[in-house]
């Protein structure tokens, strides 16, 4: 219903209902013809080739699909693929926290070159980011000299794996989280704030719940970009069968010396791992919109 007013006389416009599924204006052939094309695109580029992994990883029973799970090589890259994602989430997840609340509860000269750097990773390749941590703790590199003084060992070994694995997926929280916090504003700390509680507290009690399933879902996205990360880890681990070789990098290998069903065994495994990040990732945005219209509420 649509009211116009005026200064002698009122007029009431009855507006017709909508229809059922909001409003249509396109007739039956073309939303038939858009939704099958959308369909049939997902069914081609997501689908198929899923099935295919499976499959082909299956195609030689499920001993040798077990066998190509558990041997050496493919151990040493899951437990090496497990440990770099464990500590990049972790590192991500507690700068991703403090940046984003200091981003959307504060302003601060410098705010806008603090996002600018949170969106670096999207934009450099990643293979670029590998390169970087070549020229910072290579043997010819910015910190070469130093480290080779002291027999430390960075590049090609587990801790460039772990460092270019939190610089590609460091956004990640931060940028989940910002907006977030902007839109539910100060008014809530600051109550809290003068009512006596301390910063720390005020964090804990009353932004931290505020921000949970944000939090999760940032953590799930990290962890999911940090197990498929291929680009900045192939140039930084050097490819050393048992020990550097991270799942993604292992699957390469395998493929390229034609052991396809080790190769797909190992990919099925990343495609499980995707399909329940894809199902966590549904089941946490479906809470968040929970919560927000429970907040506005």
């Amino acid at each position: 219903m649509i009211i116009f007013g005026a200064a002698d006389e009122t007029q009431v416009v009855v507006a017709p209902p909508l229809a059922r599924g909001g409003v249509r204006t396109e007739p039956r052939w073309v939303r038939v013809a858009i939704t099958t094309f959308a369909m049939t695109f997902l069914s081609v580029f997501v689908v198929l080739p899923l099935i295919l992994v499976f499959t082909t990883a299956l195609s030689k029973g499920v001993s040798a699909y077990f066998d190509a799970l558990t041997g050496s090589e493919t151990r040493a890259a899951i437990l090496l693929t497990l440990a770099a994602a464990a500590v990049s989430v972790t590192l991500n997840l507690f700068f991703g926290v403090i940046a984003a609340w200091a981003i959307a509860k504060f302003d601060f000269r410098g705010k806008t070159l603090l996002i600018t750097l949170i969106d670096l990773p999207f934009s450099v390749s990643p293979v670029i980011s590998g390169l970087v941590f070549v020229l910072l703790f290579g043997a010819q590199g910015f910190f070469g000299t130093w480290l080779l003084a002291h027999d430390v060992q960075i590049l090609f070994a587990t801790p460039a794996i772990v460092l270019a694995t939190t610089f590609v997926t460091f956004p990640f929280v931060a940028r989940e989280l910002i907006p977030l916090m902007q839109e539910q504003g100060t008014q809530e700390e600051e109550a809290a704030i003068s009512l006596g509680a301390s910063g720390l507290r005020t964090f804990l009690r009353v932004t931290l719940p505020n921000i949970k399933w944000g939090v999760l879902y940032g953590v799930l996205l990290c962890n999911a970009r940090a197990m498929g990360e291929f680009g900045a880890v192939s140039v930084v681990s050097g490819h050393i069968r048992g020990e550097t070789n991270t799942m993604p990098l292992l699957v390469e290998i395998l493929y390229n010396e034609y052991q396809l069903v080790a190769a797909f065994a190992v990919a099925s495994l990343l495609a499980f791992l995707a399909l329940v990040t894809l199902v966590a990732k549904t089941v946490l945005e479906s809470q968040i919109v929970e919560g927000s219209s429970e907040s506005d509420n």
